[in-house]
């Protein structure tokens, strides 16, 4: 049933749907229940190795797998439960404490006068009692702008904080910032002073993660001296060293409009580049054994020392584990599979952070890896070609094929669009990419800092020709939205559409074919759907107001935002795009317009059939010629509005209060409205509305 060679890539798969499953179903019961089962399941395993011959355990080979499948099924389950913190009896939130102890457990991001960091919840103060306690928070503390603390790694710390949940997105297609909080195992946020913190002066954090940071701390310093460009610098720090700079949007929207963008985060590919440095600085140890295994002990140490210093994120983890083992498998002259080398790394990484399985990083490095193991030979091997710089340009080629073409799907469920010019931008970037880590490794030793500016120039020249394929015409396929069920058909069809030319397999290929169909028809499906749409969306904001009326792929948007705000590009945009509107319309409360189907005048807008009456403190009491009928009663600008004085002719079905209104006066118009038994919806803090109108 088991082939030895692909051990781990067996026992992965119900590894992961096990991890899948109870990420979903969180219950401590199920934790009993699991424990329970594992132990009737090594007890059976136990009881065939014993009696393997005796009762010829051997004849039920397919029965035995499928034990052996559930064993690993249970321990994904069970360590994804023992892994979440909200079933840890001592979890913070299950207790109500007057005072935390924390230490600071992540690198602290400023942001004006702003630290973000993650917290380690250690202890919590009852009425002056201790009590041990576990978790993980969000804390964003407000620096003093006269005599601000500096906040490191490991700080220890008791804060009087009240916390909260991390609030669910409220808006269309809004990013799902709770659900990545999740995933990192933190449920809870706290916005705190810099006064209602006090620091117990002890360092408690892993002390090679502080030596760690320490060194990339100094050595971030090192390039702001040398490299003059702010740009620069960023793609330096954040290329070499991992550390997150702030790079400019459009050098970001460059590499990500190429396909290049995995250049701009620490990954496995960084890590295959030192390692080939390394080899060959420790090339004079190949002579003997015991040499190579002390050239075995250097290179790991290092490698790994690397991917601590630049974060240990799950492509580098990766690398670092695969790296380890297929160079001490050539020092002890064994041979190994790719394929368990790449299971076994995720599954180390998994049973670590059980999960890391929905970390976007996490699975586009494994599936890239993945391409580049079973699909890049199969295309290198379509092509041969005798000359050696040709050939060499045909391998790269082929890679880059092979990771994109696995990670097509992926990519455009989570990102939404798709570079055209991808293998001419990963062509491109491959010798200045291995150029930069060279000199921006070697530029951090004092001899050598005179290639700084060699090194600038490099990186210059590489932003500037990224931008130029980057505003090539159909440079990308950009506003690609697709929902889970296509994405599922999209991969399916690619996956078997891939195998079957392998293999050469007609019964295979008319499946991928009829997947392929069955994605097209939901995609057809959806376009009839946005050619027809006709909808409002009054979007929940935190102190502004912004209204879509959608008409097919035209939309007219109410708005006091700016396209350049970041409540426009955070809340209200990816509804948009998700909604493929090609036309925008941007005008504001305070200006009449009639734009085809749309008009505001009068203190009202018509749209179709919808009318909303925009209240003010001028509609207090005024007189009205007959019944005067509207859909909604939008109550905006903190207007001194009184429901009691609304005169009784106007009628309305549906109260919409946004938010910039203040609070104590939302809570007054709410409760006035429910007292009445009016229908009311708040757009602060609470789920956009959303009006589907008839056609």
């Amino acid at each position: 049933m088991f082939k030895t060679e692909y051990i781990f890539v067996r026992i992965l798969f119900p590894f992961i749907l096990g991890i899948c499953i109870f990420y979903y179903i969180p219950t401590f019961a199920y934790i009993k229940c699991l424990t329970i089962a594992l132990a009737i399941i090594l007890l059976s395993i136990l009881f065939l190795n014993f009696t393997y011959k005796r009762l010829k355990i051997y004849r039920y080979k397919g029965a035995v797998g499928f034990i052996i499948y559930l064993l690993f099924f249970n321990l994904g389950s069970l360590f994804c439960l023992l892994n979440n913190e909200r079933l840890n009896q001592h979890y913070f939130a299950k207790t109500k404490c007057d005072y935390f102890k924390v230490w600071v457990n992540s690198e602290p991001q400023q942001n004006h006068e702003i630290v973000r960091f993650t917290a380690e919840v250690t202890a919590g103060y009852q009425k002056n009692k201790l009590m041990r306690l576990s978790g993980k928070m969000l804390l964003n503390v407000k620096l003093d702008s006269l005599k601000p603390i500096r906040i490191k790694y490991g700080d220890e710390m008791i804060i009087s904080v009240r916390y909260t949940e991390i609030e669910p997105p409220y808006n269309p297609a809004e990013f799902n910032f709770k659900a990545w909080l999740a995933n990192q195992n933190i449920y809870h946020q706290a916005f705190i002073d810099q006064d209602h913190i006090a620091a117990t002066k002890n360092n408690v954090g892993n002390p090679l993660i502080k030596i760690a940071l320490s060194i990339r701390d100094r050595q971030v310093s090192r390039y702001r001296i040398l490299i003059k460009s702010d740009e620069a610098f960023a793609v330096a720090s954040t290329l070499i060293l991992g550390y997150r700079a702030d790079l400019s949007k459009e050098t970001l929207s460059a590499y990500a409009r190429t396909g290049t963008i995995h250049a701009l985060s620490v990954s496995g590919a960084h890590v295959a580049i030192i390692y080939v440095v390394l080899d060959f600085i420790f090339f004079f140890l190949n002579k003997k054994r015991a040499l190579r295994m002390i050239k075995l002990l250097l290179i790991c140490t290092l490698i790994w020392g690397y991917a601590l210093l630049t974060g240990l994120s799950p492509s580098v983890v990766r690398s670092a584990i695969m790296i380890s083992i297929l160079i001490t498998a050539k020092v002890l002259s064994k041979q190994t599979n790719s394929y368990n080398v790449w299971a076994f790394s995720a599954f180390c990484q998994l049973v670590y952070n059980p999960f890391l399985i929905w970390d976007v990083g996490f699975q586009l490095s494994y599936l890239a890896v993945f391409g580049l193991i079973y699909l890049q030979p199969k295309i290198y091997k379509l092509i041969y070609i005798e000359r050696f710089w040709i050939d060499k340009l045909w391998s790269f080629t082929s890679m880059s094929l092979a990771a994109q073409i696995v990670t097509f799907p992926l990519s455009i469920y989570y990102f939404h669009q798709f570079p055209l010019y991808f293998l001419l931008a990963n062509l491109f970037i491959t010798i200045p990419l291995i150029l930069m880590m060279y000199l921006g490794v070697a530029v951090l030793i004092p001899s050598l800092r005179f290639l700084a500016p060699v090194f600038e120039w490099i990186i210059n020249f590489t932003n500037a020709g990224l931008n130029w394929i980057a505003n090539l015409p159909y440079a990308s396929f950009s506003s690609i939205w697709i929902n889970l069920p296509e994405f599922i058909l999209l991969s399916l069809s690619l996956g078997i559409f891939i195998y079957a030319l392998i293999k050469l397999n007609k019964q295979l290929l008319f499946s991928s074919l009829f997947l392929l169909v069955g994605y097209q028809l939901l995609i057809v499906s959806d376009d009839l759907k946005v050619f027809k749409q006709r909808k409002i969306i009054f979007f929940a904001l935190r102190k502004n107001y912004a209204t879509a009326f959608i008409n097919g792929r035209e939309a007219v948007l109410v708005s006091d935002l700016t396209t350049e705000d970041k409540n426009y590009t955070f809340s209200v945009e990816p509804a948009l795009l998700q909604l493929q509107i090609d036309k925008i319309r941007m005008i504001s409360l305070k200006k009449d317009t009639v734009l085809g189907n749309f008009a505001l005048n009068n203190n009202q807008i018509v749209f179709f059939q919808y009318k909303i009456l925009l209240a003010d403190e001028n509609l207090n009491n005024k007189e009205v010629n007959g019944k005067a009928n509207f859909s909604s009663i939008w109550i905006s600008g903190n207007t001194k509005f009184n429901v009691a004085n609304i005169h009784p002719d106007i009628k309305y079905e549906t109260a919409i209060i946004d938010a910039t209104n203040k609070d104590y006066q939302i809570q007054i118009l709410k409760k006035e409205m429910e007292n009445n038994n009016m229908d009311v919806h708040i757009l602060k803090k609470n789920k956009a509305y959303l009006v589907q109108l008839s056609q």
